[in-house]
């Protein structure tokens, strides 16, 4: 496939998606228009429906739809090309692509009609904007001064959080947004920074280099932070024209394909493992060999070049087909869900209120006062599930900080055997040397940095695979109780109207009967931002791996290494001095090192594992309490609007004369308008499908 048709394709495709979410959000913002100006008509007729709940999810949602971008996360060691695969992509030479790992801002790339750069900071400061000659000018230093600023250990650039670059490109201009991460080899600070986005984009590109294949320092980035989260990898391996350059003779076809099929064994195997998808291998579709720098120099002679040969084509196909059919079908089927919630709401109520308006005031009173009975049922059934939410919680919490103070007591168990493969090369010779000292003291504390982070990496995913699974728990108890509570509520309307509720023919699920608090706590709306939150999280309108990621940062790089690093590496040099350098052999001051460093540690380890695991505790905690604030509040406000839509009528019954007539008319049109907006947006999604089928 030529560029020319690979990229019209994917701008065509990112243009109909974009076109479709635009169609949807309007249709939902008119659903809410409609229903809000029949709540204010109410007011001097029968009363509200008291449908805020709904109105206020579906102007979110609208809002949401129309603002939602596909984020692409892009992670990779330094000098991998992370920066020429980018300029390569959007077809213009854009990002420096020489930025030294000190300068290095991570760096978020989105669609703006001007050309700017807005530099937001950490300490308090208001954003700066910068044309971008001047950013690129401001925040590119010299090579050397990087590197005397990496050996003493401080940033070019410490107050900065992160930049926004705007541009005018057609591709961003179609809902794509990239955030451009620092190196992951850098500090680990730095790599929690790139990593910290994750949970917030649609997908990761992970920028590999062919001359470099699988180093260590990827195998570990992989395995600590990507293996088992449930993200979506594409792993893109450039320079790939370098394999050929590399033979003794570049035009011997039959070398050059021994050679490139080692290459390709050798990613296979290391990259395999986080090809899954529900099971299903998607390596093909995952992983591609790309020369970013062809496609630039192609790009930047004549947009529409032909990449073939680059990889390019290939994969912005597969890119296109995650990014516009996986993920933005998701999202609006998300949508349509709670579409056909307001809707059903919307018609529900219309049915309760109609025979109710040739009831006289007494009846009514009477009527309304028969049901009480019911919406005590519906508070127990609220009660009940707080209870198991709160039971859940204290059951995590406790186990999960438990888990914590006892994994952390048992760091040394294994110490002598893990940290063996982090520290760093050991020369005793040189370490004489107060200058070969600094380096080494260095290079030690960054080993022992990489150490705790990998190991509260893999702490925490089997945390979170906890946390999993007691939201999926809550998840199946949120049916169950919805399921009860829609029983209740259909008694209720039945002693209300005299009439039995009817089943709305155009429910298509049994997920499409559950109360719409219901729903969200099963995870089946997304209402708190525009795209998908985590496909592991419980609920998609509710982010706990964020409540976790505020938390743990403590835990982390903010408390860990804060705690245990400053008061353990010290001594480790002092007893390094006592070793009897000359005497002892390489192999045998590495594991004297060991020795002396897990001495230490052990001293300390008591002292974090209780501090710490308090935080722990907390993190859990908040988890499961936000989750049921929201919760209970969804099943108040049902509870609540339920019974202002009754008060609503009696206080329009007790003080005007109501004509009936009028109002039938009324509410038949309520039900017609937004029945109407519904049905565009069944087509618009169902056309979506069928474009892609």
């Amino acid at each position: 496939m030529s560029n020319q048709v690979a990229s019209d394709r994917f701008i065509n495709d990112l243009e109909r998606v974009a076109q479709v979410r635009s169609k949807i959000s309007d249709c939902l913002s008119k659903i809410a228009e409609t229903i809000n100006q029949a709540e204010l008509a109410g007011e001097s007729s029968s009363g509200k429906l008291s449908l805020e709940r709904d109105i206020e999810d579906i102007t979110v949602a609208s809002k949401n739809l129309k603002q939602g971008v596909f984020r692409l996360l892009v992670l990779g060691d330094m000098k991998r090309g992370k920066s020429t695969f980018l300029n390569a992509l959007i077809g213009e030479n854009l990002l420096p692509s020489d930025v030294n790992p000190c300068t290095a801002l991570l760096t978020v790339l989105r669609y703006g009609v001007d050309k700017k750069v807005t530099i937001h900071f950490n300490d308090g400061k208001n954003p700066q904007q910068l044309d971008f000659q001047s950013f690129k000018y401001k925040y590119t230093i010299d090579p050397a001064e990087a590197k005397k600023l990496e050996q003493v250990k401080k940033q070019a650039f410490p107050d900065v959080d992160y930049a926004v670059v705007e541009y005018p490109l057609t591709l961003l201009e179609k809902g794509i947004e990239i955030v451009d991460s620092p190196g992951l080899n850098d500090t680990e600070a730095r790599n929690e920074l790139s990593l910290g986005y994750v949970n917030n984009c649609h997908a990761i590109l992970f920028v590999m280099r062919a001359s470099q294949p699988c180093t260590l320092g990827e195998r570990r980035y992989l395995e600590n932070y990507i293996k088992g989260r449930g993200l979506a990898v594409f792993f893109l391996i450039n320079a790939w024209d370098q394999v050929r350059e590399s033979l003794i003779d570049p035009d011997d076809t039959e070398e050059l394909n021994a050679a490139e099929d080692r290459l390709r064994q050798v990613f296979k195997a290391n990259l395999a493992e986080y090809c899954y998808v529900d099971g299903q291998n998607v390596y093909d579709e995952r992983v591609f060999e790309l020369s970013s720098i062809q496609a630039l120099r192609k790009r930047l002679k004549n947009p529409q070049a032909d990449l073939e040969g680059t990889g390019f084509p290939k994969f912005m196909e597969a890119l296109n087909t995650f990014l516009t059919r996986e993920r933005a079908i998701a999202e609006l089927r998300q949508v349509r869900t709670l579409a056909r919630q307001a809707c059903n709401h919307t018609r529900e109520a219309i049915e309760r209120r109609l025979p109710l308006l040739d009831q006289d005031v007494n009846e009514l009173k009477n009527r309304i006062d028969s049901v009480e009975p019911e919406f005590n049922k519906l508070t127990s059934i609220r009660n009940q599930f707080q209870k198991e939410i709160i039971s859940t919680r204290d059951t995590q919490a406790r186990t999960i900080s438990e888990s914590f103070r006892s994994y952390v007591l048992n760091l040394d168990n294994a110490f002598e055997n893990d940290f063996l493969r982090y520290q760093p090369e050991l020369n005793l010779f040189d370490f004489l040397s107060s200058g070969k000292r600094d380096a080494f003291n260095a290079a030690l504390q960054k080993a022992f940095e990489q150490y705790i982070t990998d190991k509260f990496s893999a702490w925490t995913l089997n945390a979170e695979k906890d946390i999993n699974a007691a939201f999926r728990e809550l998840s199946r108890s949120a049916a169950q109780y919805g399921a009860s509570y829609s029983q209740v509520t259909d008694q209720i309307t039945e002693n209300l109207t005299g009439q039995q509720v009817k089943v709305n023919p155009t429910t298509t699920t049994e997920d499409d009967n559950s109360p719409g608090w219901a729903k969200w706590a099963m995870g089946l709306l997304s209402l708190s931002r525009g795209n998908l939150a985590g496909v592991a999280l419980a609920s998609a309108g509710f982010d706990w791996k964020n409540i976790l990621l505020n938390y743990f940062t403590v835990i982390g790089i903010g408390g860990i290494i804060t705690a245990v690093t400053g008061i353990f590496l010290g001594p480790i040099g002092f007893a390094l001095l006592g070793l009897g350098v000359g005497f002892l052999q390489a192999d045998q001051a590495r594991k004297e090192l060991v020795k002396t460093a897990k001495k230490e540690l052990v001293k300390y380890l008591p002292q974090v594992a209780h501090e710490q695991s308090q935080t722990v505790y907390d993190a859990v905690k908040e988890c499961f309490d936000s989750y049921e604030r929201e919760v209970s509040k969804r099943i108040n406000d049902d509870i609540a609007s339920r019974k202002s839509e009754l008060d609503n009528l009696l206080k329009q019954k007790e003080t005007r004369e109501i004509n009936r007539e009028s109002e039938l008319k009324r509410l038949k049109n309520l039900q017609e308008d937004v029945i109407t907006q519904m049905q565009k947006i069944e087509a618009a999604y169902t056309n979506l499908l069928a474009y892609y089928s």
